[in-house]
């Protein structure tokens, strides 16, 4: 399953990512930020000396740290890496479910969840994923035009609310070669402890499952999303890396 998924990850990107040797790399115009300016290496790939140092050029012309997502075993491209100086900055626990194995928890009381498809509710949930991930803001119209490109692609945004107000929320992709990846799982620091990342994890998933595709989703390495969604039936399957260039 774990090549089933890079492909997929791949696949997510490709759209609006550059081609750099064997590289597909997402640049965000808006931010620095390295959650959304990152490259991930096509299948099989075996990079020269000459390919990443193109690939650091690209990033640093930009003022953007060189950072790459990828799943492990990949010894051409870590090799490659490590050459040039990179270095692993997390191996993040890749977790899939089975469908007989899905316990969808309960909406904790005074949470509601919704379907984020206005202007405002997709601005809503993009401010408070921000908070939630402690990265910068970016300007609204920004923040709802990469919502809507989700929402374009056939995934789905799940706002989560406490008397009217956005306390967090999160995302499903569109389908990728059966997959879909369930992502931006996040809660604002006053309500967090109540259950509403699990509730919106869980409804995420059970919305992809109806849609006949196999949800996955990549978390932290402290244990604590693992925590919170293997109660729900997801299990460790691989580790996804982060490596940078400093």
């Amino acid at each position: 399953m774990l090549t089933e998924i890079q492909d997929s990850l791949r696949a997510s990107i490709r759209a609006d990512a550059e081609r750099i040797g064997p590289f597909l790399v997402r640049f965000d115009a808006h931010t620095d930020s390295v959650f959304t300016n990152y490259a991930v290496p096509e299948r099989d790939a075996e990079p020269t000396a000459a390919d990443v140092a193109a690939l650091v050029a690209a990033f640093r012309a930009r003022d953007r740290t060189p950072r790459l997502e990828y799943l492990r075993p990949c010894p051409a491209v870590d090799t490659a890496l490590e050459a040039a100086g990179f270095t692993v900055d997390q191996l993040l626990p890749m977790m899939g479910v089975e469908r007989a194995d899905l316990v969808v928890p309960d909406v904790p009381e005074g949470v509601e969840l919704l379907d984020a498809t206005t202007d405002d509710q997709l601005a809503a949930l993009t401010e408070a994923q921000h908070r939630a991930f402690g990265v910068e803001p970016i300007p609204r119209d920004a923040g709802v035009a990469r919502q809507r490109t989700l929402l374009g692609e056939g995934g789905t945004l799940v706002l989560a609310l406490v008397d009217g107000v956005a306390v967090g929320g999160g995302a499903s992709t569109g389908p990728s070669n059966g997959l879909a990846q369930v992502a931006g799982i996040a809660v604002v620091p006053e309500h967090r402890g109540r259950g509403i990342a699990s509730a919106v994890c869980g409804e995420l998933t059970r919305r992809v499952f109806a849609a006949g595709v196999v949800p996955f989703l990549e978390t932290e390495p402290d244990g604590k999303a693992g925590r919170l969604y293997g109660p729900i039936g997801y299990r460790t399957i691989g580790l996804s890396a982060t490596i940078s260039l400093k």
